[in-house]
């Protein structure tokens, strides 16, 4: 209904640049009614009226060829200016023209009906136009399109593609045509016939052009091992540093062998490009992404990120980490939760019946991070969660003796230890706060807009969350999972701090500080934000990462111990931020892989099995057997395991 409702709106405003423009040309004033023609077509392409005035401005201007100069395409030209200048550029019979102005436009803004033109779809017009035009503005149009197309776009483009099949019709030997020819109808979904395009081409002409499309064609058509050979006989032709265009080539090959899961039969092909030409802007990114795929290590995209930061104009780099970030822990999303409260919780919040005013009784049976109380408060405010014991050692006491505390503890039941935001600085914060990022320098930058809130608001939102943001995402997080929320907030927060007064020197900044006391305080989710907010810091300041490194070793290894006696929720989590700080010494990477691993076989545990488990595990911690430093020791009675809870939940 709001499209509609939005189509109408722009057909209104456009209705009303018309009749100023029509009121501007009786009056004479045509670059004044040429102006409101330009602002029309951005609003409503179609609407007849608008090319009813712009045919009667033409004949007041003295015929097409005169209205050229109303439509000036000289400096940094207007997309309204253009897409009126096509129509009149084939009102006056310059059809080359007219389809490079189009092509330009569905380049610019692909989505809008540009192309859903009267005179493009002429049955004369594919033997007026000269096929190279043709294929310089297919070029022109298809080079940053998607592939493939999504439905809006493909829908607002397919009068061009047709016109240019048209045009292929009329000249089915021109190999420049085929071959991009290729390209577009490959993006509107129709992989058979860009294959079949393309190879029409490469035969006519076996070259580099053709060679390129038929890969592409043949990948998109699911034939990989083909466009492998294709590729490879084309740089057996031309060497790779015989040209720059072969370069590209060689890394396209590399990189469909990580596709095809080979990655190291297409690291040679990178290494020969790298030999060649050291600063090539997309095989170095490349091979870091090779690499990554043949081991996983973060390390690789730390080295995107050096690698970026040190030649910003290698925008591969970037684009190559989001897409190995994306929705991966800590490296492009805030890490889950595991806390039996929080399991509850879930399932209270399945139920069909529960609504804001719906209240829980949930008790368990230790003491888990505080956070957790938040989340639950923040989806059923009328709720309460209890404790029955504390484990040892005892996960409410800071690492340190002394420092910053944020939350105090009333026997087994947590309160925050200090004032909510102000509420402007609350808001700013529930602005910013995100669950997903494109990379972890990404995230540190977003969050510098928080720079400017005092430090105490930034403290304060971490044990005073403000609700979600009233959208789509915002509501299904209340309703479904409030901790990521929660712990979305905790991370943003932490990243301001992060960028609290940068004019201090990092060894003595108030940030550290406040960042350390945070980090080794008492085990709550803040203690993991903290965390990441030191990684960021050290994927964005190569200096800080031997101070960064030894904060989370002290963190990493106090949770390894304390899992020998009791369960810690946060230290899958405290792991994972541990393996995505690659500059942590190999020794604690090898612990935070182990903890890892004997975190993931607890859970594929059976449910029956745990239970006894935990029972023999809570009768054997006394005589648990001690390492070396932060490296638990196997035992011979089973892991103690996180989320028992005593009394399942009570519900009024």
């Amino acid at each position: 209904m709001s499209g509609h409702t939005d189509e109408g709106d722009e057909r209104l405003a456009a209705e009303g640049e018309v009749a100023v423009a029509r009121l501007a040309i009786d009056s004479g004033d045509l670059t004044h009614a040429a102006e409101h023609l330009c602002d029309a077509i951005l609003a409503d392409p179609q609407l007849p009226e608008l090319h009813e005035a712009l045919a009667e401005l033409c004949a007041a201007a003295g015929g097409p060829a005169a209205a050229r100069e109303l439509f000036p395409l000289d400096g940094q030209v207007y997309l309204g200016t253009a897409v009126c200048r096509a129509h009149v550029e084939a009102a006056a019979g310059d059809w080359d023209t007219a389809v490079g102005l189009l092509a330009s436009a569905v380049r610019y803004e692909p989505t809008r009906p540009w192309a859903h033109a009267a005179w493009l779809a002429r049955e004369d017009l594919p033997g007026l136009v000269d096929p190279d035009t043709v294929a310089q503005a297919v070029a022109r149009a298809t080079g940053p399109l998607p592939d493939p197309l999504p439905a809006e776009p493909a829908e607002a483009v397919r009068p061009f593609h047709d016109f240019v099949l048209a045009v292929v019709a009329h000249h089915p030997d021109h190999v420049a045509l085929l071959a991009m020819a290729s390209g577009l109808t490959r993006r509107l979904g129709d992989t058979a016939r860009a294959v079949e395009l393309a190879e029409r081409a490469h035969r006519s002409a076996p070259g580099y052009l053709p060679a390129v499309m038929l890969g592409n064609a043949l990948r998109s058509d699911g034939r990989p091992e083909r466009a492998l050979a294709v590729w490879e006989a084309e740089l057996e032709r031309t060497a790779p540093d015989a040209d720059g265009n072969s370069s590209y080539l060689a890394v396209d090959v590399a990189e469909l062998y990580g596709t095809l899961g080979r990655p190291a039969e297409g690291l040679p092909w990178l290494d020969r490009v790298l030999a060649a030409e050291p600063g090539h802007p997309k095989a170095g990114p490349a091979r870091y992404g090779l690499r990554h795929a043949l081991d996983g290590d973060p390390a690789h995209l730390l080295g995107l990120a050096d690698h970026h930061r040190a030649h910003p104009e290698h925008e591969y780099a970037q684009e190559l980490l989001e897409r190995l970030s994306h929705r991966e822990p800590w490296l492009g999303l805030v890490s889950g939760a595991t806390e039996a409260t929080v399991n509850v919780l879930h399932q209270v919040l399945a139920a069909p019946d529960t609504n804001r005013d719906t209240e829980i009784d949930c008790t368990a049976s230790t003491v888990e991070p505080p956070s957790s109380v938040l989340a639950v408060r923040l989806a059923l405010p009328r709720s309460t969660v209890g404790y029955q014991a504390v484990g040892e050692p005892d996960p409410r006491l800071p690492l340190t003796g002394s420092g910053l505390r944020i939350w105090e503890w009333d026997g087994t039941d947590p309160r925050p230890a200090v004032a909510p935001p102000a509420p402007r600085s609350a808001e700013l914060v529930r602005a910013t706060a995100e669950i997903f990022w494109p990379t972890v320098p990404a995230a540190y930058d977003h969050a510098v807009r928080l720079a400017g809130l005092p430090l105490d608001d930034l403290l304060g939102v971490l044990v005073h969350p403000p609700v979600p943001r009233e959208d789509e995402l915002g509501r299904a997080l209340l309703a479904h999972q409030p901790e990521l929320w929660v712990r979305a907030v905790q991370v943003f927060a932490c990243l301001g701090i992060a960028h609290h007064r940068t004019d201090q020197p990092w060894e003595d900044s108030e940030r550290r500080r406040v960042l350390r006391d945070l980090l080794l305080g008492p085990e709550d989710w803040v203690v993991e934000a903290a965390g990441f907010a030191l990684v960021a810091i050290g994927w964005t300041e190569p200096r800080t990462r031997t101070d960064v490194a030894g904060l989370l070793r002290q963190r990493l290894h106090h949770g390894a111990r304390a899992r020998r006696t009791r369960a810690v929720t946060i230290l899958r989590s405290l792991s994972a931020l541990v393996l995505v700080a690659p500059w942590m010494p190999e020794e604690d990477r090898a612990l935070a892989r182990h903890l890892t691993a004997r975190e993931d076989a607890a859970d594929e545990m059976p449910a029956d099995e745990a239970s006894a488990d935990e029972a023999s595990a809570e009768a054997g911690t006394a005589d648990a057997g001690t390492g070396a430093e932060g490296e638990p020791e196997p035992t011979e009675g089973p892991e103690p395991r996180p989320g028992r809870l005593r009394r399942f939940f009570g519900r009024r």
